[in-house]
């Protein structure tokens, strides 16, 4: 095993951990922003990384340039959609549990 394959496999098994941790915390919170939140790890973290761990066994190369790009792509374009569903959600008004439950101990 060479030092290169080496690095691509940490970095592909700490992609996927930041992409299964997010999928957990997916299932287990409650609420719209608790889950927004939950993703980021995967979209901001997760891909870039199983991105840069597919170039580094790729190697040095067109291959490996394209690998990394579609690994940017994803990393703005998960965040850019998590923040329009952000949006969407607070004009929508939709309220989680908690924050109903915040608002009725500071309601007057």
């Amino acid at each position: 095993m060479t030092a290169g394959h080496v690095v691509a496999l940490t970095l592909l098994w700490a992609g996927v951990a930041c992409v299964l941790l997010s999928a957990a915390a997916l299932v287990r919170l409650d609420g719209t922003a608790a889950r927004l939140h939950a993703l980021a790890a995967s979209s901001g973290l997760g891909v870039p990384l199983i991105a840069v761990a597919v170039a580094v066994d790729q190697g040095p190369g067109r291959a490996a340039v394209r690998t990394l790009f579609i690994g940017l792509v994803f990393a703005a374009g998960g965040t850019a959609a998590t923040i329009a569903v952000g949006k969407a959600a607070w004009e929508s008004g939709e309220e989680s549990e908690e924050d109903e439950e915040e608002q009725r101990w500071t309601r007057p």
